[in-house]
């Protein structure tokens, strides 16, 4: 299987057009052209995960973490640059997907709300747009005798789909007037006679990819040789996409209690927590990985726990003379637990290609009492 069918189901799951800016995902290494029957799925890529996939005799690597984050200068055996040099060198190809994977629907930010039982919750923010584009509102204003042959027309092309419903479009009924001048060839009327049709003002809306091929449908099935008609952006206030999730818990839960659940799914073995461990959680936020920026929008929200994986010192102290309490269970835990899920769902739509998550895949940090 090549790469591009095995990108186009990774697209399903995380879009790429969800990712922060500032991010690098994607195919980072490898032939475009190589048949790729084994994938190893990991958060980062170690030495160790190296050698596991040559091991394993992976042809890609789907990592969480981007393989590459800034422009390289050389690429050498030793160094920064060595599992670089050995992926090359070896012919395993590298497709990262890491903040696509966090804002994505079902990703690693709504399975950690998950664990807490977030409901009606949303993104904390570092909001993007829909990977599907904006809607847009189509108008036009048809003869009466008309309009069922150009709403058909526009809706053949693609116009007029909400959710699971077809067709949709709204008319109104309407009186049209116009002045045919010297050189139109007027459908209705004649040059120099000002005329008063009555007409239906049809709309629907169109999503951004099939706009071109809806206006075109329009122009051909309208009988007016210049047919009047508004193509206007949507503002989607319902369809926002960003990282993190905040929102109420289904049922109020103690700091205690969600912990052990936390533990119970990650697997954490330690967390680091910051406020009144003895509260009673109604609302809370969560982000995997750093997301300390976003710490001021939590504590605006009035939140009363934030889960996250690490934050900055000014960050900690923010959130406590907030009184806001966090845990933070370190980057990459509050991350490799989803990648079970993201295996499984490779799985379904790969068949015919063998998918493992990688057992070399760990937490940098060994925490010890001490």
């Amino acid at each position: 299987m090549k790469i591009d069918r095995i990108a186009a189901e990774i697209e399903k799951i995380a879009p790429l057009k969800l990712a922060q800016d500032w991010d690098n995902v994607g195919f980072l290494i490898g032939d475009p052209d190589r048949e790729i029957d084994r994938i190893l799925v990991t958060i980062d890529i170690t030495r160790d995960v190296v050698a596991e996939a040559k091991a394993y005799k992976a042809d890609l690597i789907v990592s969480y973490h981007p393989a590459i984050w800034d422009g390289l200068k050389k690429i050498t055996a030793a160094g920064p640059s060595g599992v670089i040099y050995n992926l090359i060198r070896a012919g395993i190809g590298v497709y990262s997907i890491h903040t696509s994977l966090d804002v994505a629907a079902g990703g690693v930010n709504d399975a950690l709300a998950d664990i807490l039982g977030l409901v009606e919750c949303g993104p904390i923010g570092d909001y993007v747009d829909d990977p599907a584009g904006p809607l847009y509102k189509l108008i036009t204003f048809v003869p009466a005798p008309d309009v069922d042959k150009v709403a058909e027309a526009v809706h053949a092309a693609g116009a007029g789909q909400v959710g699971n419903y077809a067709k949709c479009a709204f008319r109104t009924e309407g009186t049209g007037t116009f002045l045919p001048l010297e050189g139109a060839s007027p459908a209705i009327g004649r040059q120099g006679k000002f005329e008063k049709v009555e007409e239906v003002r049809l709309e629907t809306v169109v999503a951004a990819a099939k706009v071109t091929a809806v206006v075109a449908a329009l122009r051909k099935a309208h009988p007016y040789e210049t047919p009047a008609f508004d193509v206007v952006r949507h503002w989607d206030v319902e369809k926002t996409f960003g990282l993190g999730r905040i929102g109420r818990l289904a049922e109020p839960r103690r700091v205690d209690d969600l912990l052990a659940r936390i533990k119970e799914v990650t697997g954490a073995a330690a967390a680091g927590i910051i406020g009144d461990q003895k509260r009673t959680v109604k609302t809370a936020a969560v982000c995997a990985g750093s997301c300390g920026k976003l710490i001021s929008n939590v504590i605006d929200r009035q939140c009363d726990l934030y889960l996250t994986g690490e934050l900055k010192h000014h960050q900690a102290l923010m959130a406590q003379e907030a009184g806001l309490t966090c845990i933070c269970l370190s980057h990459t835990v509050s991350e490799r637990f989803a990648l079970k899920n993201l295996a499984k769902q490779l799985k379904k739509g790969l068949s015919g290609v063998t998918i493992k998550q990688s057992t070399k895949d760990r937490d940098p940090f060994v925490w010890k009492t001490i």
